[in-house]
Parts: C-alpha cells; sequence; structure tokens
C-alpha cells in the first residue's frame, strides 16, 4: 500500500502532466505558416524542468527540430529516438464543440483539441514517464534521445526528411526509434512495424482542342477516361480485398482520385485534361513493377500521355517483429507484463517513421491509446484524460525496456 506522501506525489505529477498537455494543445501550431518559436520556448521549459539538455537544430529557417537527451550510462551504445512532430492540421472552427486550441476539459475528463491525439499527447507522455522515471532514480544503459519535429503534417520535407541526413542526425547515434501510431477504439493498441510506400501523381492527357460540336480523334477526354477507368478497376480489386475480415487497409494498395483539372469552357474541347491520384502502395507490392504497369497505362491511353510526381516514395523495408530484432523483443516483453494486447500491422497512412527506416533504423509506431475513437483530423479531436494519464504508465515501461535492450 502506498504511503498517503507518493500518494500525494502521484496525484501532483497528474496534475502536472494534464496541466502541460492543455497547455502544449493551446500553442497553435497550425499548419500552414506554423510559427514555431513558442512550442520551442515551450520545450525549453520542459527540458529545464527535467534537469536534461535541449538543442534546436535549423535544417531550414523557421522549421526547428528540437532534441532533449537523456544520457544513458554506457553512452558508446547506440541510443533510442522518442519522435513526435509539433505542428497540427488545419481546423473549422465552426464545426467544433469547443475553441480547437483552447484544451477545454469537460466533465468526462475529455480534453478537445486539435492534437490531443495526433500527436502532441505523445510528446507529453514521452516527456512525464521521464520525469517520473528520473524522479524514481532510474538510470538506462542506452541515451534516449526526444525529438520534436516540425512539418510532419505536410510531408516533413523540410523537417525529418532532411534531417535524418545530416551530421547532427547521424551523430545522434541511433539504434531504434518510436513514433506514432493512432487511437484504438477497442481494448487492443495498434503497433505499425512498416508503411505504404506513398505516391502523389498527375496524369497529364494532352489532346487536340477544337469546338465542342466536332468529333475529334486523339482528345483529352477520351485519354483521360481511359486512365480513371483503368486507375478505378484496379482499386475496386484492391477495395474487394478488404471484404477478408482478416485483411486491413495497411495490406491493400489505395488508390484514389482527388483533382480533375483543365478545360476553358462548355463548349470549347480543351488541349490538355490532368487527373490527379493518391496512391499507397502495399509493402507487398514490387514497386518498379506497379510503375511498369501504370507507365503502361499511359502509353496505352495515347501519345503524348505522361506522369508527374508530386511525391515519390521509395520502397523501404519494414521493421521485423521477430526474435532477430531486440527492440521488438524488449517492447514487447514489457507489452505482456502490462497486459496489453497488440494489434501489429502496416501502418494505412504515412509518417516521419518512414525516413528513420530509409536511413536503416528499425522503427515501430505506436500511441498508447486504445477505447477510444479515431479523431486524428477530424472536428470535436478529443482524448480522455485517464486514457492520456495511463498512457504515460505505459512508457514509463516501454522506454526502459528498448533503452536497456
Amino acid at each position: 500500500m502506498s504511503s498517503p506522501s507518493s500518494q500525494q506525489q502521484s496525484s501532483q505529477l497528474e496534475a502536472t502532466a494534464v496541466d502541460n498537455f492543455r497547455e502544449y494543445l493551446r500553442i497553435p501550431t497550425v499548419q500552414p505558416n506554423v510559427n514555431y518559436d513558442d512550442c520551442v520556448a515551450f520545450l525549453q521549459r520542459q527540458a529545464k524542468s527535467l534537469d536534461l539538455p535541449l538543442k534546436v537544430y535549423n535544417v531550414h529557417p523557421n522549421k526547428p527540430i528540437v532534441i532533449i537527451t537523456w544520457e544513458g550510462t554506457e553512452p558508446s551504445l547506440p541510443a533510442i529516438l522518442l519522435n513526435s512532430h509539433t505542428d497540427v492540421v488545419p481546423v473549422f472552427p465552426d464545426h467544433w464543440t469547443y475553441p480547437p486550441f483552447s484544451a477545454h476539459m469537460d466533465e468526462k475528463g475529455d480534453i478537445y483539441a486539435r492534437g490531443s491525439q495526433d500527436m502532441k499527447c505523445v510528446g507529453i507522455q514521452y516527456l512525464e514517464a521521464i520525469r517520473r522515471l528520473k524522479l524514481n532514480g532510474q538510470r538506462f544503459k542506452r541515451t534516449i534521445h526526444l525529438s520534436f519535429v516540425p512539418d510532419e503534417e505536410i510531408g516533413g520535407v523540410l523537417g525529418m526528411k532532411e534531417f535524418v541526413h545530416t551530421k547532427d542526425f547521424k551523430s545522434l547515434n541511433l539504434a531504434f526509434a518510436l513514433d506514432e501510431g493512432v487511437a484504438s477504439p477497442t481494448n487492443d493498441f495498434f503497433l505499425y512495424n512498416g508503411e505504404r510506400s506513398l505516391w502523389h501523381l498527375w496524369i497529364h492527357c494532352p489532346g487536340n482542342p477544337g469546338h465542342g460540336s466536332l468529333m475529334l480523334d486523339n482528345t483529352a477526354g477520351e485519354k483521360v477516361r481511359y486512365i480513371i477507368d483503368k486507375f478505378m478497376d484496379f482499386r475496386a480489386k484492391e477495395k474487394a480485398k478488404l471484404t477478408n475480415p482478416k485483411c486491413k487497409l495497411g495490406d491493400v494498395t489505395s488508390v484514389n482520385l482527388t483533382q480533375l483539372q483543365g478545360g476553358v469552357q462548355t463548349n470549347v474541347i480543351p488541349d490538355k485534361l490532368t487527373v490527379v491520384f493518391d496512391i499507397r502502395i502495399a509493402t507487398t507490392v514490387n514497386i518498379v513493377e506497379f510503375e511498369k504497369m501504370i507507365r503502361g497505362w499511359c502509353e496505352e491511353a495515347g501519345p503524348g500521355v505522361h506522369i508527374d510526381f508530386e511525391q515519390k516514395n521509395e520502397e523501404v523495408e519494414v521493421t521485423k517483429v521477430d526474435a532477430t530484432n531486440p527492440f521488438w523483443v524488449a517492447f514487447k516483453k514489457a507489452s505482456d507484463k502490462l497486459g496489453i494486447n497488440l494489434d501489429v500491422g502496416i501502418f494505412p497512412g504515412a509518417t516521419d517513421s518512414r525516413y528513420v527506416r530509409a536511413v536503416g533504423i528499425p522503427a515501430l509506431g505506436f500511441s498508447p491509446m486504445n477505447n477510444t475513437p479515431i479523431l486524428l483530423h477530424d472536428h470535436d479531436e478529443y482524448l480522455n484524460k485517464d486514457v492520456f494519464l495511463r498512457g504515460i504508465k505505459i512508457y514509463e515501461e516501454l522506454i526502459p525496456a528498448v533503452a536497456n535492450a
């Protein structure tokens, strides 16, 4: 039975954690054109309260990468990275019950704010778990770096994507990373060991222009129709796989038509039409063969049809979740000790983990939120206070496990 003083300390730590979470949520690091100054100042105060050194790296101006470091007892060993991103997606306040940057907490303990699930919760959970571990006088073999990175919500192009190729990143000497997952509506917890390759592509279909009354050959409309049919037929086949209850979204290649552009007015046949697709390629697909297939469709559609890639992620090896990966073994053992069931799979979206894995560092995506509706990017995004606090306790087991692996 814990003593009154330890109970008092525990409730003070919980109050501090909730206060810090809500303060962080009130900083509107909302895309686009984010000003990260208040965020950096907040993290500097957190590092000071933990008596840990903090460094700010600027791979690009106004895109700060904040690293807080807790040195291990064997600092020559490769280190652990606990990554989170500081930016959040845009909001439409009219659709929110409470102002989206107020961090309002209702009578049930639900904390409403943009970023409450994606992913300011995880950044604070890391910090608060380390606060407790330090107070208990614990130390671990491996150095732990907490990274707070910008612009993940717009592809991390000027954030983690470039940072992983710098001397500063290499000097962190990393062996393993944790990053974000998503909330789970069930009692299980989602864990992700890989991501689909993200392709955003524009397919341009040029053709003969003319008057809308004519029946010309080689029109942009005929070509764009062929392209759309090919992509949407492929989409239907992939979607059909999801009727198998064992098949998850991360196991299939998703295809979505997101934009159609072109034309000048109703009675003019356009000289070009463009169709835009968002594609997430399953980890089981050979991307060289996949590209060959879609380029073949473009040739079949007619002369001049060509692709521009807005994004074209390369195939990245998934992180092994077997006995060959000591960090997975340690993570799983700690999860079993906590009695939490992990639903392991491929992340359906894209996170900064893909850049970390691409430079050969194993990474797992995990956000300790269960029995919680998935509200990332949605109106009225919230996280319950008790779910948030339990997540800290979970990290109190997981962080030591991987830092001593």
